[in-house]
């Protein structure tokens, strides 16, 4: 038995579905297969495909055992299947339909499903038509052979004048045409040995130029749909992972997480790069303007200025007085801390000829000093008088502890 002899397609003449050996048990297929009620015919020979007149009805035998070798499958009586058998992509195709029926038959706000179903105006006629409890209609494809890019834009254009997203399983070995990705269509391999779907991907565009300024950045991601031209990354699901709604096909959970994470490290990454061109034309904008030169500030901000510390005031000695008078003493008499007076004919002066100051009153341990009235002495021979030096006791007791021996004047 040939392996495309596993994918024979039943058509319940009973209910006009195709059927597949796993929609009933064993016991009931071969109650209505050959050499019983016979009402399970090959659906491929009823068609009138691969040569065969339509309408023949061939009954088919339930064949395959619990822990077998081989799958239950539908297989032909013998010398009854057409010369040569039937065509692999036949097959594939009467398979394909068949589960894609059921598959969308199990999803929830399915209301209706349909094989070789007519657009109003009978342009197409779906594979599988699946018509949404919110009205929306879709039409499943089941694609066994090379389809040419004129061919699928009619047949694209027509579902959606009548209002029916289509969406296109192609058989594996089969490539999709370009004006498929060009149209960002979902695009997805059916596998029906293993009931599986290999979901099209596009790998990451390259990043030239200023690529992060571009307004779709999940293209230099893993996307899907793929563009036309992108190397295909193919993800591989189970169809019942997969699910419909009025946009189209709904990927698997585990697929939304990953194709979440593939954007946004790269929207990570191209705000980092933009971070980066953005240092680069600061630094080149100040060299440029450096050369002409105007020194412009980097814009990259600057810590406030603090303002200037203002240098502590030192503090000024005072000024010595006299212990005497109270009034101001020179630096000369500092170390004395009296003034030196001398008697002149205009009254008593300092030893640097300045009038003797007014004394203040202060309080200071000396005893008040009186001074003693002095007689007029007589004048010299060139009529002036002399000199006389004023040696109160104050002054005399302070001379005595603080003023130098007269060698040393």
């Amino acid at each position: 038995m040939a392996a495309d002899d596993l994918l024979v397609v039943g058509l319940d003449l009973d209910t006009g579905r195709h059927v597949h050996i796993e929609d009933r048990p064993m016991d009931q297929w071969r109650t209505l297969g050959y050499r019983h009620r016979e009402s399970l015919v090959c659906a491929a020979c009823f068609l009138g495909l691969d040569g065969v007149r339509a309408g023949t009805r061939v009954p088919l035998i339930p064949r395959g055992r619990i822990g077998g070798a081989r799958r239950h499958h539908f297989a032909h009586p013998p010398h009854m299947a057409p010369p040569g058998g039937h065509h692999p992509e036949t097959l594939w195709h009467l398979e394909a339909k068949a589960q894609l029926e059921r598959w969308a038959r199990s999803l929830p706000d399915v209301s209706e499903v349909r094989q070789e179903q007519w657009t109003p105006g009978r342009e197409r006629r779906a594979d599988v038509h699946v018509h949404l409890a919110d009205g929306s209609r879709l039409a499943l494809e089941a694609q066994s052979s090379l389809i040419t890019d004129p061919l699928w834009q009619q047949r694209h254009r027509d579902y959606a004048a009548a209002g029916i997203r289509d969406i296109w399983f192609m058989r594996p070995g089969t490539a999709p045409p370009h004006v498929l990705l060009a149209e960002q269509s979902a695009v997805c391999i059916l596998d029906l040995t293993d009931r599986q779907v290999r979901v099209l991907w596009g790998h990451p565009h390259p990043r030239t130029g200023r690529w992060w300024e571009k307004e779709d950045l999940s293209r230099f991601a893993l996307h899907h749909p793929p563009c036309a031209g992108d190397d295909l990354h193919e993800e591989t699901v189970s169809l019942a992972q997969l699910g419909l709604h009025s946009g189209g096909l709904v990927l698997s959970e585990d697929l939304e997480h990953k194709l979440a994470a593939e954007h946004q490290d790269i929207r990570h990454k191209a705000a980092e790069a933009r971070r980066q061109a953005a240092e680069q034309d600061n630094r080149r904008a100040y060299q440029l303007d450096a050369r002409a030169g105007h020194h412009r500030a980097h814009p990259s901000p600057t810590p406030p200025s603090r303002p200037a510390r203002q240098p502590a005031r030192r503090a000024v000695p005072p000024r010595p007085r006299c212990a005497v008078c109270g009034g101001r003493l020179a630096d000369v008499l500092a170390r004395y801390g009296v003034h030196i007076s001398i008697r002149t004919a205009d009254g008593w002066a300092d030893c640097l000829d300045q009038p003797c100051a007014t004394p203040r009153p202060q309080q200071s341990s000396v005893a008040p000093v009186h001074t003693p009235v002095v007689p007029a002495r007589e004048p010299d021979e060139f009529g002036a008088a002399r000199p006389e030096h004023r040696q109160t006791p104050a002054f005399a007791q302070h001379r005595r502890t603080a003023l130098p021996d007269r060698g040393e004047w």
